[in-house]
């Protein structure tokens, strides 16, 4: 049996949890096993659904250009939370998604609204204005969608599907393997943020030093660093934070990655509240982060560029494509070397 087959006697006994949604090992069994081999050859000369990247690239029959597209479902306990809410998130996380596949300028989102009965229209109106602010500081708009109102209790609140398209010139996509030996990994800025404020804002707990989301639109951040350097791979570090990501590159790109954990920007106060709270920073979800795979001899200047835009301040190199390990993260811990692994199981509890 391949990996895209599926065993009808075990799936007839099987359901699903929430460790398959949760950017785990889990959710890529799933999708392997249920998904990927079922809707089609990538396109020629681009990327399909198979590659589970951030989006899918679709070169134009004619002339020398690609529609990039990609979507996304949020969910988020509380919907409004220090940093962002829902709204945000939503357009956030795909603009970021089309940034990651190198479409910097997107041209537009549509955007499903699946809202509980009872929930505030308040609420509702703010959360719909966070996203059109996130919109407009990326030069996008919502241009079509659809709203359905559930039963109480029949959803969480509102539960947000967006959409979007972007335009690139053929060829000129990033993806998440397009790394090789000898590429330096950047991340834009601290890990764990989004995650563990949303975390300690579900459970109502007061940090002395109070938490925020980092939740941002990054494709400024991604065309600056092509301006600056050969970017050679991107992802945005989601689900599973910035060991999923980094795990992804490397078996993407069938080479091997090394971290150095030190050099890895985390905040004081998400370190802090992080082991408190039982979590790793690496390994908790960001929102407003790009992670870049970029030729080392333009390493230092895509940093220092980065540096000087805003929401990149605190870029910094990381890690490096090796030859030695293909599909394997070794994480430098500065006392040690150990494995650094996609998260198993639920992410208890769930963040994104």
């Amino acid at each position: 049996m391949t990996a895209g087959d599926v065993d009808l006697d075990k799936a007839d006994d099987e359901v699903i949890t929430a460790a398959h949604g949760a950017g785990t090992d889990r959710t890529r069994e799933l999708l392997d096993r249920v998904v990927a081999d079922r809707f089609g050859d990538p396109p020629s000369g681009g990327v399909g659904l198979a590659a589970m990247d951030d989006g899918a690239v679709v070169p134009d029959a004619t002339g020398g250009r690609a529609t990039v597209v990609t979507t996304d479902s949020h969910v988020a306990t509380p919907m409004e939370f220090p940093g962002g809410d829902i709204g945000r998130l939503a357009a956030c996380g795909t603009i970021n998604d089309l940034a990651a596949m190198g479409a910097t300028d997107p041209v537009a989102l549509t955007s499903a609204v699946v809202i509980e009965a009872g929930t505030p229209v308040a609420v509702v109106d703010r959360v719909l204005e966070s996203m059109a602010e996130a919109c407009e500081a990326a030069g996008c708009t919502v241009r079509s969608g659809d709203t359905k109102v559930m039963g109480s209790g029949e959803v969480d609140g509102l539960v947000l599907t967006t959409t979007g398209v972007g335009r690139i010139e053929r060829g000129s996509q990033l993806t998440t393997g397009g790394l090789s030996p000898g590429d330096r990994l950047l991340v834009t800025g601290p890990v764990g943020d989004h995650g563990i404020a949303l975390l300690a804002a579900r459970e109502g707990f007061d940090f002395e030093t109070p938490l925020e989301s980092d939740v941002r639109p990054v494709d400024g951040l991604v065309a600056a660093a092509r301006e600056a350097g050969t970017v050679t791979a991107a992802t945005d570090p989601t689900r599973g934070g910035l060991a999923t990501a980094v795990n992804e590159m490397a078996d993407a790109g069938g080479v091997g990655v090394r971290v150095d954990e030190r050099a890895v920007p985390v905040d004081d106060a998400t370190a802090g509240a992080a082991e408190v709270l039982g979590m790793d920073p690496l390994a908790v979800a960001c929102e407003g982060r790009m992670v870049l795979a970029v030729d080392a001899a333009d390493a230092a200047a895509v940093r220092d560029r980065l540096r000087a835009e805003p929401g990149g301040e605190r870029t910094a190199v990381v890690g490096r494509a090796v030859a030695d390990h293909p599909g394997d993260v070794v994480l430098d811990t500065g006392l040690g070397e150990r494995y650094l692994t996609v998260p198993s199981g639920e992410q208890r509890p769930r963040i994104c």
